[in-house]
């Protein structure tokens, strides 16, 4: 293991709910987002896009909704399954087309 992967601290997940405490802490705090995620345990990394996402939920802001990210997500991934089905009937097709000749 190289010296970055051993100071990387684990991934953790963070309910829904913890985020938006966070995101109002922020709001209604005069620290700034550094001290908060420092007081917090989190990287300001996180903290930064957990605000900017609520911006963008809230309309403030322009990109992807929460619920339009999870959709596309979803979409990516039925897109995925479907695209393996339709080559395996391919294959499928292309072998029986064989054996029936």
């Amino acid at each position: 293991m190289g010296s970055t992967e051993q100071n990387r601290r684990p991934r953790r997940e963070f309910t829904d709910a913890y985020k938006a405490e966070v995101v109002a802490l922020r709001r209604s705090s005069e620290k700034s987002l550094a001290e908060i995620a420092r007081d917090l345990d989190l990287t300001a990394s996180s903290v930064r896009r957990w605000v900017s996402q609520a911006e963008i939920d809230a309309g403030h802001k322009e990109g992807l909704t929460s619920s339009e990210r999870e959709e596309l997500v979803r979409l990516r991934k039925e897109n995925r399954v479907l695209r393996e089905e339709r080559d395996i009937l391919r294959r499928a097709t292309a072998f029986f087309a064989r054996e029936t000749r």
